[in-house]
């Protein structure tokens, strides 16, 4: 007779762990971290910073990334 309380004792235990863990997994999650992706806008940034363009080149490509942009 003890053993029987002893197993269902046992059993409550691990149900209780089992049921903290789901709690912690779903209501703790862990932070997850962002991944930057550039914009057009942005290569084209670093492309004029590097001297690789022109302003008067810049300038357009801008406008044309703005312009698409909006719609």
């Amino acid at each position: 007779m003890d053993n029987e309380y002893h197993v269902m004792g046992m059993n409550m235990v691990w149900w209780i762990i089992w049921m903290v863990l789901i709690f912690a997994i779903f209501f703790f999650p862990t932070p997850r971290t962002r991944v930057y992706r550039e914009t057009p806008l942005d290569i084209l940034q670093k492309k004029y910073a590097s001297g690789k363009m022109a302003t008067e080149e810049y300038e357009e490509r801008k406008a044309i990334l703005q312009r698409d942009k909006g719609k």
